[in-house]
């Protein structure tokens, strides 16, 4: 479940609420992004609630906000509806900060011209009678989210970056109204009046300008996510009993029969069973080419349908489409933590009382030592430690970074679960991929059948078929598509069993078939090594054995797909070691493998898939980091036992849930991207991390004054408060530059495939 909140400011705020979820019964995970501003929660539902949460939320000092209602007549919230709800909110809160920002910084503006205007004809006190007005409708007006967030804070007896603010500004604001009624008091004292309105307002309006600066840069990290949506039609046009009617996209339901019509969108998912077209689904799978679509074709909603027309029978609507789920897992991934952001998440917890005693020791170190009028200038030393102060950098280096390198990845169809994955696989040294349907096209056709003496071709086929049928391995669609063009294998079949990895075995007609590969055959008694075809060698060598008798084998050819040499090249250039594991037979095997540019000495042949998992391991015990590349299904050991897990898959089929990273398109080109990608978003962590940490360690001991004994040097609050403005806008541009640089790292170099084809 994801929720918005309302009142965070820093990582402080994000640390908070975390750890009141975490102790919530029933909460399993809780992450807060402070760039998104929303909180991830993992729940048990037999043991809280929303309610629960909320109260959680609530108790931590924070509020759930509340997004508009969808459009009147929806029957539910579409994801477009969603979205626009989200956008109205974020667009009043932006115009909110800018116009405060403006008004209090005009009023800073006239308080400095008025103040040090040259041969001004009046007296500091009537410059502070005059001033006063303006500085309090600031101070408690345009500041007044910061003392909300401040007291709500205090209530609970923490802090945040609010209140340095609030005590920053309110010790300029209060020691101005003091001299402003009573400046004899101050002058009795040894004090020299001067008022400090210009920087308490300046304070303030610079600080929400920063913000606004903020908000308005933390939108455009959102844009993958905005463009995903995008896709998604409005209204489909319903076929019933034979009227076309268009409907809100809402009204549409599983069964329904959609028209499609040239340059429309496809509204959902489902299976065309009537026309042809081509359809771009260069969004969703980074394959530019448009794919044609026929009867039997899958289509996905939000893909732009080319110049033909056709039907389609919806088999997916609502949150239940690829594209809804999609955006699901792109928001999850822009929402979570990578494992590097946890020192900054340890030190934002204490920072803020720690500058709070660093501005205590500050101001008694200058009333104290320093020069007179020592008051002031204890007190402007005071506020400039508690204003320059800024653990927001340190809340926004790392998902604000992660949110623009997700949101690439997903534009060019590589969905990253989580910023634990997207570090992990920056740092991968092996790659080991699957060969059926991974550096394969997965749909192998049917050689020349060879048969044994005593058998016929049609004989071997047509029992292998019969049996195969129960199977759902890629090989025993090769074997049915060969029978059906003949119209064999329709035989029925008794103890039907299926060994993993290995084979089938069944009783048909009364004969015992065995069908797979020649290890299984001979378990079971059958000795079938010496039938051996003149086909391509790359192809996999099916054995039958009829009871107790070599019967024939069946080559099944997959055409290695253009991409996966350009995809072995690339891995390899940049240092990590290609590995090819699969179940097929080693000759098989090794001509892929000399094919694609992997070493034969990187080839495991005919493991099973409890053996992949194995030689994972295997590479895991040498110290390397390892990323499994396999379809997601039958290779689920591997992929699991893998420090990085990538399921690469096509269309609506993808197994958003099987791994850390999914390659929607199928190109295996993407795993170079993926970790490509995944490297130049961890670097732009450590930039913010460092920058945050170095803006810290450098102007916070220069606003104590560290420079004042060297050079005579010190920072005005108005300088101070521009400065942690800055270094949280600077955190987010920084991280949109990546947005930039990784936009064609993220998409593989489409010009490679025609050289390899």
């Amino acid at each position: 479940m994801q929720l918005p909140i309302e009142g965070m400011s820093c990582a402080s705020c994000v640390n908070r609420i975390e750890r009141f979820l975490r102790k919530t019964p029933g909460v399993a995970e809780a992450n807060v992004n402070l760039a998104t501003e929303v909180a991830t929660v993992r729940y048990l539902p037999e043991m809280a609630g929303l309610d629960e949460i909320a109260r959680a939320i609530e108790a931590a000092g924070y509020e759930i906000r509340h997004l508009p209602e969808p459009r009147a007549g929806s029957a539910r919230a579409t994801l477009l509806d969603e979205a626009d709800a989200e956008a109205a909110v974020r667009a009043r809160e932006q115009r909110t900060l800018g116009l405060t920002a403006a008004a209090s910084l005009v009023v800073a503006a006239l308080s400095m011209l008025v103040m040090y205007l040259p041969n001004a004809p009046w007296t500091m006190e009537q410059v502070a009678w005059l001033l006063i007005g303006p500085a309090t409708a600031v101070q408690f007006l345009a500041g007044r989210r910061f003392y909300r967030a401040a007291l709500r804070a205090a209530r609970h007896g923490t802090t945040s970056m609010d209140t340095l603010v609030v005590v920053g500004t309110s010790a300029a604001w209060a020691f101005s109204v003091l001299m402003t009624f009573a400046p004899d008091v101050l002058r009795s004292a040894g004090i020299e009046p001067q008022t400090y309105f210009d920087s308490s307002t300046a304070i303030i309006g610079l600080i929400l300008t920063g913000r606004w600066l903020e908000a308005r840069a933390k939108g455009q990290t959102v844009g993958a996510v905005k463009a995903l949506i995008g896709l998604q039609a409005r209204s489909a046009r319903i076929v019933r009993a034979g009227a076309e009617t268009d409907v809100p996209l809402e009204e549409v339901r599983v069964g329904d029969l959609v028209r499609v019509r040239p340059g429309e969108r496809v509204p959902v998912d489902g299976r065309v069973s009537e026309g042809a077209s081509a359809v771009d689904e260069s969004m969703l799978t980074g394959e530019p080419i448009p794919a044609e679509k026929g009867p039997g074709s899958e289509v996905i909603g939000g893909t732009m349908n080319g110049h033909g027309t056709f039907l389609f029978r919806a088999t997916r609507v609502g949150r239940d489409t690829a594209l809804a789920q999609i955006v699901d897992l792109v928001r999850r991934a822009q929402g979570s933590k990578a494992p590097i952001q946890r020192l900054a998440d340890r030190i934002a917890a204490v920072f803020v009382p720690i500058v709070l005693v660093l501005g205590g020791t500050t101001f008694v170190l200058w009333f104290v030592l320093g020069p007179e009028p020592r008051l002031t200038h204890a007190l402007v030393a005071f506020i400039t430690v508690v204003v320059i102060a800024c653990p927001c950098a340190m809340g926004l280096a790392t998902p604000t970074a992660i949110m623009v390198g997700t949101g690439n990845g997903a534009e060019s169809g590589i969905l990253i679960r989580g910023g634990e994955a997207l570090e992990l696989a920056a740092g991968v040294d092996a790659v080991v991929f699957d060969k059926t349907g991974t550096l394969t096209r997965g749909r192998p056709s049917l050689g020349r059948v060879v048969a044994a003496p005593g058998f016929t071709t049609d004989e071997v086929l047509d029992l292998a078929a019969s049996v195969e049928r129960g199977s759902e391995h890629p090989l025993a669609a090769a074997i049915l598509a060969g029978a059906a063009a003949r119209n064999l294998g329709a035989h029925p079949v008794a103890e039907f069993e299926a060994v993993a990895g290995r084979g089938v075995r069944g009783v048909v007609d009364g004969r015992m078939v065995v069908v797979g590969t020649a290890a299984f055959l001979a378990s079971e008694g059958v000795e079938a090594g010496a039938l051996t075809p003149d086909d391509d060698p790359r192809a996999a060598l099916i054995y039958v054995g009829v009871d107790g008798r070599a019967a024939g084998v069946l080559p099944a050819i997959d055409e290695i797909k253009p991409e996966s040499e350009p995809a072995v090249r690339e891995l390899s250039a940049s240092g990590i070691e290609v590995w090819l594991v699969t179940g097929d037979q080693a000759v098989t095997a090794r001509s892929v493998a000399v094919a694609v540019g992997i070493a034969p000495e990187h080839v495991m042949a005919e493991v099973l898939p409890a053996g992949k998992a194995a030689a994972v391991t295997s590479l895991q015990a040498r110290g390397l980091r390892v990323a499994m590349v396999g379809d997601g299904i039958n290779d689920a050991p591997a992929l699991a036992q893998a420090d990085v897990g990538i399921a690469i898959g096509t269309g609506a089929d993808v197994a958003l849930e099987a791994s850390d990273v999914t390659l929607v398109g199928g190109d295996p080109r993407s795993v170079a991207a993926a970790i490509r990608l995944s490297r130049q978003t961890l670097r732009v962590i450590r930039q913010n991390l460092a920058w945050a940490f170095g803006y810290n360690i450098v102007l916070i001991p220069v606003a104590m004054g560290a420079l004042y004994p060297i050079a005579g040097i010190t920072l005005n609050p108005a300088m101070a408060a521009g400065a942690m403005a800055l270094s949280s806008v600077s955190v987010v541009t920084n991280s949109l530059r990546l947005r930039r640089s990784t936009k064609g790292s993220a998409r593989p170099a489409k010009q490679e495939v025609a050289t390899a084809t």
